[in-house]
């Protein structure tokens, strides 16, 4: 089992690893290399699915990785939503979209700094969890849609299957953002030590 003060665990190097893919993925995007975009943005997000089933198969949880983890998924998605927002007159990801996501991030941010202050227990929720793979997906179709713009997917073209994604996606950012404020509720009561659950 790893300390919990660990810092060059498997997980924490899958993370900055993470990292770097992400200044790269930003890279391709502003040199409309969409194919090379597609391959790093899914590459890096699959990283976050592994360090995590890592951390928890082998015990290597560190409070490094509680903080680096997320930190760097906000990067990666956020980033991504913001270079893509509004570019070419197509775009699935309009630019109140990447607003949306960018808000619900820091105000979460916020307050899970806060509630973890105070000693309660946010892990992540469903809501949280379906909300991180909507948004994942909306990028890589819509990145998908820019590399193969006549690709067909059930019969559905990348571009239709990228706009119903991101809407989902959307939809998906505020319902996990109320569901963390709503349960982060004892703050304002002054009663956090109860605890809730993260998104």
């Amino acid at each position: 089992m790893t300390s919990i003060n660990a810092v060059w665990t498997i997980p924490n190097v899958l993370s900055l690893v993470r990292l770097l893919m992400s200044a790269a993925v930003f890279v391709a995007i502003e040199r409309q290399a969409w194919l090379t975009a597609t391959i790093l943005f899914v590459a890096a997000a699959s990283t976050d699915w592994v360090d995590g089933w890592w951390a928890r198969t082998f015990s290597q949880v560190s409070r490094l990785g509680r903080i680096f983890d997320p930190l760097v998924d906000k990067v990666l998605v956020c980033g991504s939503w913001i270079l893509l927002a509004g570019r070419g007159e197509s775009a699935a990801i309009l630019p109140w979209m990447a607003v949306v996501v960018v808000v619900r991030e820091l105000v979460v941010t916020a307050v899970r700094a806060e509630m973890e202050r105070v000693g309660s227990d946010f892990s992540a929720a469903l809501s949280g969890k379906l909300k991180m793979v909507l948004q994942c997906a909306a990028v890589a179709l819509e990145l998908a849609a820019r590399a193969w713009p006549e690709w067909m997917v059930a019969g559905t073209g990348l571009r239709t299957l990228a706009n119903w994604v991101a809407w989902s996606a959307v939809v998906a950012t505020i319902w996990s953002g109320l569901d963390y404020l709503w349960a982060a509720r004892t703050l304002v009561h002054g009663d956090a030590g109860r605890g809730g659950k993260a998104v």
